[in-house]
C-alpha cells in the first residue's frame, strides 16, 4: 500500500478544470481517498453539488490487488478491480455481468494535482470520457467528495452534509474576503504613507525661504540644475507655468505630523 500513499488525501474540485460528455455536472466537490483495515483496503468518499444544487454524496471500499472482487453498490456494478500501478496511477474498474462498464483512472500530475478520468458507455451504447482535476486540500475534513461520472441519487445524508459543506463554506469564504478586504486596504495606506513620505523628503530638501504652516497650500518647483524649491505662488499666477523655474511639479499642503501630501 505503500505506492498509494501519493492519494490518501482529501481533494477539492476544480470545476474550471474539467471535462465532462455525460451525466451530472458538478460545481463544486470533493474526493477522499484512505487507507482502511489496516492497509488491506481503500475507502473512496464523494461529495459532491451539480449545477442544479442537488447534494451527492456516496462511498466505497476497495481491494486494491488487482483481482475480481464482489461489490455491494449494484448501481455502479455486481463487481469490482482495483489496482495501484505505480506511485502515480490507480485505477478501479466496475463491471456488470462480467462486462466493464466504468473504468476510473486516477493520476498524480507533475504539478500535484490529481486527475481522474471517468470512462464507459451511455445509455444508447456511445462512449463517454469526463475528466475531473482536483487539488490536495491543507485541511483533511471529516467526510470525502468528489463528481463521479455514475449518477449516485441524492441521500439524506449526503444533503445534510453539503448544507453543513455550504454554511461552512459560506462562512470561511466570509471571513477571507474581509481580511483580503483588510490586506488591501492596509496596502493602500502603505502606499499613501509612502508616497507622502518621499514627498515630505523631497520638499524638506527642497529650498524654503519662509517657515510653511500647517494645513496650508504651496507649490513645488523644478528648478534648472533639478533642485526644487517650495513657493507661496501657484503656477496660475505665473500666467499658467512654472515662472522662472524650469517645470511645476505639485500643489501640496503641510499636515498635523509634518508630512506632506499632494492636493
Amino acid at each position: 500500500m505503500v505506492q498509494a500513499y501519493n492519494f490518501l488525501a482529501s481533494w477539492q474540485l476544480f470545476p474550471e478544470k474539467c471535462e465532462f460528455e455525460y451525466q451530472i455536472v458538478p460545481k463544486s466537490g470533493n474526493y477522499k481517498i484512505e487507507s482502511v483495515h489496516a492497509g488491506h483496503l481503500l475507502s473512496f468518499g464523494h461529495n459532491w453539488v451539480s449545477i442544479e444544487n442537488e447534494a451527492f454524496y456516496a462511498q466505497y471500499q476497495v481491494n486494491p490487488n488487482g483481482e475480481l472482487h464482489d461489490f455491494e453498490n449494484k448501481a455502479l456494478g455486481d463487481s469490482v478491480a482495483a489496482e495501484i500501478k505505480n506511485a502515480s496511477c490507480l485505477t478501479v474498474q466496475f463491471y456488470k455481468e462480467d462486462k466493464l462498464v466504468l473504468k476510473v483512472v486516477h493520476e498524480i500530475l507533475a504539478n500535484g494535482f490529481m486527475k481522474v478520468t471517468h470512462s464507459g458507455n451511455k445509455e444508447n451504447g456511445d462512449p463517454f470520457v469526463n475528466t475531473e482535476v482536483y487539488h490536495k486540500q491543507l485541511s483533511v475534513l471529516p467526510y470525502a467528495s468528489s463528481a463521479g461520472s455514475v449518477a449516485i441519487r441524492p441521500t439524506k445524508e449526503g444533503v445534510i452534509k453539503h448544507k453543513a459543506l455550504s454554511a461552512m463554506e459560506d462562512q470561511t469564504n466570509m471571513q477571507l474576503n474581509q481580511i483580503k478586504e483588510q490586506i488591501e486596504l492596509l496596502a493602500r495606506q502603505a502606499q499613501e504613507i509612502r508616497k507622502r513620505k518621499e514627498l515630505s523628503l523631497m520638499i524638506y530638501e527642497a529650498k524654503i525661504t519662509f517657515k510653511p504652516q500647517i494645513g496650508q497650500i504651496y507649490h513645488v518647483y523644478e528648478k534648472t540644475d533639478g533642485s526644487h524649491v517650495l513657493s507661496l505662488v501657484a503656477p496660475t499666477e505665473w500666467g499658467g507655468g512654472a515662472g522662472p523655474f524650469a517645470q511645476f511639479i505639485a500643489t501640496v499642503k503641510l499636515l498635523a505630523d509634518h508630512t506632506w501630501i499632494e492636493c
